[in-house]
């Protein structure tokens, strides 16, 4: 994802300039691009005014519910006490016309929102080149990704492949930063497609042989069966999961050592997980200890917006970092 800080108001623009380019990059006409432009204005804006410091977070999304541009605003702000009177026109603490959260709502075919007095805001929207029909489709999945700050390679990476049964998810964090670690997972992830359906253990050993090549990193593959109400993982280094169930989080088992050169064994895991749990999976950009217990109900939150805010309140400031959230869509 690309990445703004926003401190003042000169940087709107900058945010409104990457979400209008990464709207063109994937096709979109003048008049969606410029919806994205309006949504970024709006988001970064409220930043300014309410949420010092902050960022944008831009990138592309592509999952059951579409496609398009996502755009998540994170702060660590005053945070918004009633989120129902924010939402509607009119309404303003800053002295202005009151229109720029309900407005961001209906420019956006997917929107989210988590606030709490003195604890900042994070804001999810996502728009399509084209509005699509009201849908039940119900997003499986979301991710922020972001290279370490002054790097434009991303030594992260991240795949989700939705299975009849369940998922199966991956998060590589090519060792170090940089072009070479992007390398790296890159090629974790180009094996992981060749190999995604058959059992985590068996993908992440085709993997940790063909990285050899490459400086190696840390790899995780995580297996959810639907039936058996069981997420199943395999993990080499430093990619840790966990199982949010209600107000419990399960930590899962990563083995020691570095994905194409240095593996004592694989070995898989297994973890119940219901329908309604969510399965979060973070590279060590993000503090180990990362917990939701300061939102309570957020699980049942979009799953980007849930990774906005593990991002926002744990992530570590020199080193890249990701965060993806799967859930059930059949929950």
């Amino acid at each position: 994802m690309d990445r703004v800080t926003v401190t003042e108001a000169s940087q709107v623009a900058e945010a409104r300039r990457r979400a209008v380019s990464a709207a063109q990059s994937i096709g979109f006409d003048e008049t969606a691009a410029g919806r994205v432009a309006l949504v970024a204005t709006e988001l970064a804006t409220n930043i300014v005014k309410y949420g010092v410091p902050g960022e944008i977070l831009v990138g592309t999304y592509e999952d059951g519910t579409g496609s398009g541009v996502e755009i998540l605003a994170v702060d660590k702000g005053s945070g918004v006490s009633d989120i129902g009177s924010a939402l509607r026109d009119g309404h303003s603490t800053g002295g202005s016309a009151g229109e720029g959260l309900g407005a961001v709502r209906r420019l956006s075919d997917a929107f989210d929102i988590a606030s709490r007095a003195g604890g900042g805001t994070v804001v999810m929207a996502r728009l399509s080149g084209v509005r699509p029909a009201a849908s039940d489709a119900l997003p499986a999945f979301g991710a922020v990704t972001v290279p370490l700050k002054g790097e434009t390679a991303n030594g992260d990476a991240y795949a989700v492949r939705e299975r009849a049964d369940g998922w199966t998810a991956i998060v590589a964090d090519g060792l170090g930063h940089g072009p070479e670690a992007a390398m790296a997972s890159e090629e974790a992830l180009k094996i992981f497609r060749r190999h995604q359906d058959r059992p985590p253990a068996t993908i992440l050993a085709a993997i940790h042989a063909g990285l050899s090549h490459t400086r190696g990193g840390a790899v995780s593959v995580a297996r959810y069966e639907r039936d058996r109400e069981t997420v199943t993982l395999a993990g080499i280094g430093n990619v840790m999961g966990a199982v949010v169930s209600g107000t419990a989080t399960k930590r899962t088992v990563s083995l020691a050592g570095t994905a194409g050169h240095a593996a004592r064994r694989i070995q898989e895991f297994e973890y119940p997980m219901r329908q309604d749990d969510l399965f979060v999976l973070c590279s060590d950009g993000i503090a180990t200890g990362w917990s939701l217990d300061a939102f309570p109900g957020i699980a049942g939150a979009h799953p980007a917006l849930v990774a906005g805010v593990i991002y926002r309140d744990f992530a570590r400031v020199r080193d890249d970092a990701t965060v993806l959230v799967v859930r059930d869509t059949a929950a």
